[in-house]
């Protein structure tokens, strides 16, 4: 006979095993006096088993006879119920485990030795103020774009909108590691593209006159400053990448044979892989420093630590030299190539934009994957440190567009 709602609160126990009153389908109330609870008996394989379904009054009759429905569905499909809850159970566990914050943890330790102990403080620092208070505690699975947006608002609504931009980058980085883990589908902040005010952007101080860069290039080959310092100087103009893209170099993305640098997605701005053709004079350098430095992890590594060179290190040099910095910044050798290679050297803006790691799209609207283009950039990458090579040298080397139809 089917149970009732008011027997169910009216039932006690007349033994102290307790009292079994049946609802059908297996299905019965187990009345003890330490309380009232939902079971299910059933035969999987032969083996008769029981399945907890809930206790009274937190889990309603209705509610019991839902989950009794369920186990019945499953069992129909070969499928043993305990074991399924016992594997439901499991995951929801990890999947508390894995709060964002825990992950981004996870993040912070395994991206750290690429980064100096400034920059690692302060994407620490922002997550712990302007992240994990709303976000950090919810189990990653579970975020929304809306989540991380209302987040990085808070930012912006105070005023730190370029400040709310990185955070919302460092997020993205967090997420693309997730799903390296292999705990979330994809990175959710790609969602969020233009939901925050645009930030204003600043200039990096550049010297982007030719006549002024050979001055400068001589500057760079006369510095006498340790060896790793020397050659992260020399490279900076003619690789023209982020200069913590450069500093965090490893020797084991770099093939010298190749002539290639493939830099990791986890360490480029945009999260993608990036391929750096080396010139022969790129390749020289590196070997040259591959004898001091080789035997590490870091091209560029720290004196004072096992991380990589600070990223104040090219820029100090730069003082050094006498070049303040309102005039030049390491960030500024980016200018400087992007400026020369398109105004005086005529390059396709598309291949610049390539070595420059910006997202370049087909006529389709698709971006271009690390090697589109790869030998008309190669090519590129060595018309660019020749002709770097002959402003050092004095000569006059100013080429006109005209002049430069081939490589329109």
């Amino acid at each position: 006979m089917a149970l009732t709602d008011t027997f169910i609160k009216q039932a006690k126990p007349s033994k102290p095993a307790g009292d079994k009153h049946s609802d059908g389908g297996g299905m019965y109330l187990l009345v003890k006096e330490a309380g009232k609870y939902w079971r299910m008996d059933y035969r999987f394989l032969g083996k008769r088993k029981t399945l907890a379904l809930g206790v009274y009054p937190a889990v309603s009759l209705a509610a019991a006879r839902r989950r009794r429905d369920d186990a019945r569905e499953q069992l129909a499909q070969g499928i043993d119920p305990s074991q399924a809850k016992r594997v439901d159970r499991h995951a929801k566990t990890a999947a508390a485990d894995q709060t964002f914050e825990a992950v981004a943890n996870q993040w912070l330790v395994k991206i750290g030795p690429s980064r100096s102990a400034s920059t690692q403080d302060k994407v620490k620092g922002w997550l712990d103020n302007n992240v994990f208070p709303y976000i950090g505690k919810m189990p990653i699975t579970d975020i929304k774009p809306r989540d991380v947006l209302m987040a990085v608002q808070k930012m912006e609504a105070r005023g730190a909108v370029e400040s709310a931009h990185r955070v919302k980058q460092v997020c993205g980085q967090i997420f693309r590691f997730a799903v390296a883990l292999d705990l979330v589908e994809r990175d959710i902040t790609a969602d969020l593209r233009g939901a925050l005010t645009s930030a204003v952007k600043g200039n990096f101080a550049a010297i982007t006159e030719p006549k002024e860069v050979g001055p400068l290039l001589r500057a760079i080959y006369d510095y006498n400053g340790h060896p790793a310092a020397v050659a992260a100087l020399k490279l900076s103009p003619m690789l023209f990448v982020r200069p913590g893209e450069l500093r965090a170099a490893e020797w084991v993305e770099i093939d010298l044979d190749a002539a290639e640098w493939r830099i990791p997605g986890a360490k480029m701005k945009m999260g993608v892989d990036h391929l750096v053709p080396l010139s022969t004079q790129a390749v020289a350098i590196l070997r040259e420093l591959h004898p001091i430095t080789g035997h590490g992890q870091y091209v560029f590594p720290s004196l004072r630590s096992k991380a990589c060179m600070s990223e104040n290190t090219v820029n100090a040099a730069l003082r050094y030299m006498g070049y303040s910095k309102e005039v030049m910044t390491g960030h500024g050798f980016r200018a400087m190539a992007r400026t020369i290679l398109d105004e005086v050297l005529g390059e396709r803006v598309d291949l610049i934009e390539h070595q420059l790691a910006h997202t370049v799209r087909d006529a389709l609207g698709r971006a271009y994957n690390r090697t589109s283009h790869l030998p008309a950039r190669r090519a590129m990458m060595q018309r660019w440190a020749d002709y770097l090579d002959k402003l050092r040298a004095g000569a006059d080397v100013i080429t006109l567009r005209a002049a430069n139809g081939g490589n329109q």
